[in-house]
């Protein structure tokens, strides 16, 4: 992807619920069951009298899933028009519906802007979202596209770092044994675990290329290559989702992400345009995941713990440590939000800081 948007996510049963604006802005988003409530939440992205921050204007695009009659793939609609300009999507989002949605708006930094290199991107009947940047991108690059499968090489229709990933992604599967052009002939998907591992061999294939970047290859004017990559994730096959949120460093925190859960999503009577999560029971029948909380009510939201896993499968979700070479088994240890915010991205200890 290059720096871009940020994640939302709902699951469980079918509820049919219209597209409606959450409160705060939203980036790169993945919602499951629960319809179209992300579609606008990219159209509210203004940042008010925050300067400091740059407004995710390079094209945003949307992916769901619709009815089982009209075949297995998501629908996808991208579009190089800033998402709150873009009066298509208003027009949309009021009247379309669906059991799980990918939204995801774009700040380029790496390809051009075009309709090709807007997220969601898509493989049959998979999705892939990136919020963050591959470290060392220009030196690896070449050997990446040559460790992939032809297939895999020639899936690649735009020219970003993050889609570049999602055919690693496929070529990895793929690796494991398994088709990705299947998933659209299984009716309940690949499964959560096959995801999540798939996902993991990703990172660690692009980590590798990064560990083999010779000290000799880049000039002096390089010097201080930057390759620490930002990993925040998202895939599904339309039945499970699986994020992750992951810097490849032990002393820096990674991009924030977040997710919140409860039985509706519901527009606040008395504010028109806030919504908020309304918990009746101790049912998740709606599960929302975004690299920055979409309500105000900040203690409806979990903060995902930096280089961990984050899955949806069956109204349940699940969190995993990522156990790698920059896994910090110390709970307590402070890492830096440096990193993340000088790529333009928030942490949640920038956040709790005021920075």
């Amino acid at each position: 992807m290059a720096k871009t948007s940020r994640p939302h996510l709902a699951l469980h049963k079918t509820i049919p619920t219209p597209l409606s604006p959450p409160t705060k802005p939203a980036k790169f988003a993945v919602l499951a069951d629960v319809a179209f409530v992300v579609a606008k939440a990219t159209c509210r992205l203004v940042f008010g009298s925050d300067t400091r921050r740059p407004h995710n204007g390079d094209g945003f695009g949307l992916g769901y899933y619709t009815s089982p009659s009209l075949g297995p793939e998501p629908c996808i609609f991208t579009s190089t028009i800033p998402a709150w300009n873009c009066i298509n999507l208003h027009r949309l989002s009021s009247k379309t519906t669906s059991n799980l949605i990918f939204a995801h708006v774009r700040a380029t930094t790496e390809g051009s802007l075009s309709d090709s290199n807007c997220h969601p991107f898509h493989h049959k009947s998979l999705m892939w979202m990136h919020n963050g940047n591959i470290g060392g991108w220009k030196y690896i690059k070449r050997n990446l596209a040559v460790g992939l499968r032809e297939k895999w090489f020639g899936s690649v229709g735009g020219n970003t770092d993050s889609e570049w990933a999602f055919a690693v992604f496929l070529d990895t599967l793929d690796g494991m044994g398994y088709d990705p052009d299947s998933a659209s002939l299984n009716q309940s998907g690949f499964g959560h675990s096959v995801l999540r591992k798939a996902l993991l061999g990703t990172i660690e294939r692009i980590n590798t290329l990064i560990a083999e970047i010779p000290d000799t290859e880049h000039k002096e004017s390089d010097e201080d290559l930057e390759r620490r990559s930002l990993l925040n994730l998202a895939v599904t096959d339309g039945h499970t989702v699986v994020c992750t949120r992951y810097v490849s460093s032990m002393t820096d925190e990674a991009a924030s992400l977040y997710w919140s859960s409860g039985t509706s999503w519901q527009e606040d009577k008395s504010i028109k345009g806030r919504y908020r999560m309304e918990r009746r029971d101790k049912g998740a029948d709606i599960v929302l995941v975004a690299s920055e909380p979409l309500t105000f009510e900040r203690d409806d939201w979990v903060i995902v713990p930096t280089n961990s896993t984050l899955t949806i499968h069956k109204q349940a979700v699940m969190i995993h440590p990522i156990i790698d070479r920059y896994y910090n088994p110390n709970p307590s240890y402070t890492r830096s939000t440096g990193f993340a915010v000088s790529k333009g991205l928030d942490t949640t200890e920038a956040k709790e800081r005021g920075e």
